[in-house]
């Protein structure tokens, strides 16, 4: 087509890409045991030579390799279409280009170019290369009558062979599919094609393909029954939100479970295109799975080398203080990966040590309180369950033609104890009476969980104090019935003791309770209502929304890493005998449990307003700032997470409000319309027929859909996260595992309880196999990135040429940085002592900002961990 084109004109455009990155993971977890460390250290010299060949090399290999065909936005090819012009291949290596990150290389190309082909908006890209590459971005200069042209563009590359069509990039403008250029519908909806594929065929390594399938992989019914696990996803039975396909084949004795996988499937670009320590961060859970959670189970269990018991709360604090003593080489076996460096410090010796978590870093005991066990309801990792009582007693919402009488057993008389001269009902009517409630979720499964474990189903009663503090005042601790479950629940009631033995009775009650609320903040509050619900979205806008789409733009950066993170957890964390099963409560019951909590999980109070109401801790108020008035003053997830929540929402106001100036006009976006349908009819098919769905029909439901999706992938994700070392590397302070009941006055296990109270606790609790399999997960998962990007910021300065989306954008950053400001005062204010505690560690989950490492702090776009 060079009739297209004058020869005498050029335009210069650079080329930004990353070449494959040498440090393959896939490669390095398939070394040897003891291999590991030596062989990364080795790689990493290659790239540094790689990346430090000379100009001439890098020229070389590139050269000729990779070509780019334009498309004009603006000149049709007769039939309608964008002309396409010449192919063109970059050319010489620019190694000193000032703008380039972090193993990012820069190639000069030139095009030639006449008016009759008008503005370009998009190329073609061929790469005739047998190795992938990462394309970064594409720059044009001086395009006549325009100016520059960004395309930003992020995305693996492979040889053209292994795709049906060439690949296609854009520009950085956005249009609503009416307003789209005529010359590239063709091109825009032939992308959106390439991204749904045909739903047949396993997918390969090189697929960028989104579909959606059921939660079929995380058993193995192949290895036996006690790797079989139900499908979650298609049935009544077991709701789920859908997952990304993979088509893998079906197991041999079960032909609806799909084949687990030595490595799994996620869409091309959403598998790390940074390369920096995030890679390190997932791939090290891989690396804990796979080499060294065996050596801890040889450590305690085949080598005999410590008895897999604590012995007192001391032993515990070894862990940080002085650490475990490894046999000869132990630590050489395990040769972790650089992301498990800062769990196994041995300062050279034979050591097995974690850092202090924040819980105890200026106290040791504070953790043991009453005031801090009950703070952690409103400022801990899971401050997102418990919930005013609204009536006494609690009533169950568990089916009583099945499980018989569920309602609570708890006296007027036994509450009154500790309600400083009230009655209930007057606590009731004035809103001081609050619960934490995990007896529907855990009883149903109690009978089998019981098998393995020894736990109750918890209600947890609470009074808030004139001075704004909570205090507990009655725990119920519940069990299924010996004659069976239509006979109701059998339960005990323990109350606040603060010396004797009581006082060790009502601390193993606490127990109890948090080993229940660990269990449902990991599978519930933290992968369900995050992780697991956000990934159809995802799936949908890549396969309806278009990169020029303005919500393409708005969402997507609110999805980095989500896709690939759920994919490895359902291989090394939620799959059968994994992390999860291996460390908590629940264990082969876990993700079913989950699957339970979602048949009530309703997208619309995902909104932390709603959310809030619908629990009680706050009354609609519309003359009160964000229309609510909280019943806990001093509640600082909720007070931070308004002020985040209403950031968030202003932001979506401002951006929407230049693209839609109607309810019409969202009603007649195509794009828009099949993105909600199938989000909802197919991400979430299993509650698709609930009326509370929005119905996508006004600019205010756009609005409230895409806050709520960008709150729980950011703000909500991060408050449920990013606590879990701090508050849960302790693990006195928050077991994940129940052993024993809480003794009966007259045998051996109470006399026990009575002459070491300590001994008795740490019976009760995760024993040490678990515990170290808990905090070296949870370490990781605390952490954040090197190359993190948080809510606020973009990765690319260009990610739109939109400038009034830009000017809102930086609005809502310096909202942020406001928010920051008021929140680091909040914590110095003495009077909210809910912010602090007895364990002094103010409140900072949602602080925005953040640097690498285990911060506490920082709120990233998505859930990239």
């Amino acid at each position: 087509m060079s009739f297209l084109f004058n020869k005498g004109q050029k335009i210069k455009g650079t080329v930004v890409l990353m070449p494959k990155n040498v440090l393959d993971f896939d490669t390095i977890s398939s070394i040897p045991n003891g291999g590991v460390a030596g062989a990364f250290d080795g790689l990493l010299g290659t790239a540094t030579d790689l990346l430090g060949h000379a100009v001439d090399d890098l020229t070389a290999i590139f050269s000729r390799q990779i070509s780019l065909k334009l498309i004009s936005a603006t000149k049709t090819d007769g039939k309608g279409n964008g002309k396409i012009g010449k192919e063109t291949y970059v050319e010489n290596h620019l190694p000193t280009l000032p703008t380039l990150g972090a193993r990012q290389e820069a190639f000069d190309i030139h095009f030639d170019y006449d008016a009759e082909f008008g503005i370009p908006a998009a190329f073609y890209l061929r790469s005739y290369m047998q190795t992938e590459f990462f394309l970064v971005s594409v720059t044009l200069e001086d395009v006549p009558n325009h100016g520059t042209i960004h395309f930003v563009c992020n995305s693996w590359v492979y040889n053209f062979k292994n795709y049906k069509n060439d690949r296609i990039f854009f520009i950085n403008n956005v249009f609503l599919p009416s307003e789209t250029p005529a010359a590239l519908l063709k091109y825009r909806k032939e992308e959106l094609q390439n991204l749904r594929g045909d739903g047949t065929g396993e997918r390969k390594e090189y697929d960028r393909i989104y579909d959606y399938d059921v939660y079929n992989d995380l058993g193995n019914p192949d290895r036996g029954e006690k790797y079989s696990r139900p499908i979650l996803g298609g049935s009544s039975t077991y709701p789920y939100p859908r997952r990304v396909r993979t088509g893998r084949k079906p197991t041999k004795k079960d032909p609806k479970s799909e084949t687990p996988p030595r490595e799994t499937y996620v869409p091309r670009d959403e598998n790390f295109g940074h390369l920096k320590s995030s890679d390190f961060l997932i791939y090290g859970i891989k690396s804990l799975s796979q080499n060294v959670l065996p050596l801890f189970e040889s450590l305690i269990f085949d080598l005999d080398f410590t008895p897999n018991e604590f012995d007192s709360f001391d032993e515990v604090r070894e862990l940080y203080e002085g650490g475990v003593k490894l046999p000869t080489d132990m630590l050489s076996k395990i040769s972790p990966l650089p992301a498990l460096k800062e769990i196994f410090r041995t300062d050279g010796e034979q050591t097995l040590k974690f850092p202090p978590p924040h819980v105890i870093r200026v106290s040791k005991s504070a953790w043991m309180t009453d005031e801090e066990f009950a703070r952690e309801m409103l400022a801990g990792v899971n401050p997102c369950v418990i919930r005013r009582l609204q009536e006494f007693p609690p009533q169950s919402t568990l089916d009583a033609t099945i499980y018989g009488d569920q309602n609570s057993k708890v006296s007027k008389q036994e509450m009154e104890t500790n309600l400083d001269g009230l009655t209930v009902e007057q606590a009731l009517n004035g809103n001081r009476l609050f619960i934490l409630d995990y007896h529907d979720a855990f009883m149903p499964y109690l009978e089998r969980i019981n098998k393995i474990a020894k736990a109750y189903a918890t209600r947890t009663f609470l009074f808030l104090s004139e001075n704004g503090k909570l205090k507990p005042v009655a725990i119920e601790l519940s069990l299924p019935h010996p004659s069976g479950d239509q006979y109701g629940a059998v339960s005990k009631v323990i109350l606040p003791a603060s010396e004797g033995v009581e006082s060790t009775i009502w601390l193993l009650a606490k127990a109890h309770v948090i080993v229940n609320d660990s269990c449902y903040h990991q599978l519930m509050s933290h992968w369900l209502n995050t992780h697991a619900v956000i990934e159809p979205f995802a799936i949908a806008t890549n396969r309806n929304l278009s990169v020029l789409h303005p919500i393409s733009k708005l969402l997507h950066p609110h999805y980095r890493d989500t896709i690939n993170i759920n994919g490895l957890a359902r291989q090394a964390l939620i799959n059968a005998g994994g992390i999860i099963e291996q460390s908590f409560l629940p264990g082969p019951n876990s993700i079913e449990m989950s699957s339970a909590v979602y048949k009530n999980w309703v997208f619309t109070d995902q909104a932390l307003p709603a959310d809030l109401v619908k629990r009680g801790l706050a009354i609609q108020d519309p003359s009160s700032p964000y229309g609510l008035n909280l019943v806990i003053k001093d509640y600082p997830y909720a007070v931070d997470g308004l002020e985040i929540w209403d950031a968030i929402k202003t932001w979506v106001q401002d951006y929407v409000s230049l693209y839609y100036p109607s309810d019409e006009a969202v009603k007649k976006d195509s794009e828009l319309q099949a993105w909600w349908k199938e989000a909802v009819e197919r991400g979430h098919e299993d509650l698709k027929d609930k009326p509370w769905w929005p119905k996508m029909q006004s600019i205010e439901e756009l609005i409230q859909c895409c806050s709520i999706i960008i709150w729980t992938a950011s703000a909500l994700h991060a408050a449920v996260n990013f606590g879990q070392y701090p508050y849960g590397g302790y693990i006195l302070n928050r077991p994940t595992l129940s052993r024993r009941w809480i003794p009966e006055k007259g045998t051996k296990d109470y006399d026990e309880m009575v002459k070491n109270p300590q001994k008795a606790y740490l019976g009760t609790i995760t024993p040490k196999y678990q515990t170290l399999v808990d905090l070296s997960v949870i370490e990781i998962l605390s952490r954040h990135a090197s190359d993190e990007v948080y809510l606020g910021q973009r990765e690319n300065p260009n990610w739109t040429s939109d400038s009034r989306a830009i000017q809102a954008f930086n609005k809502f950053g310096s909202k942020l940085a406001e928010i920051e400001g008021k929140i680091k005062e909040r914590n110095k204010d003495s009077s909210l002592s809910n912010r602090v505690g007895p364990v002094e560690l103010p409140y900072t989950l949602l602080l925005p900002s953040s640097t690498e490492g285990l911060t506490f702090r920082g709120i990233p776009n998505s859930i990239s961990i």
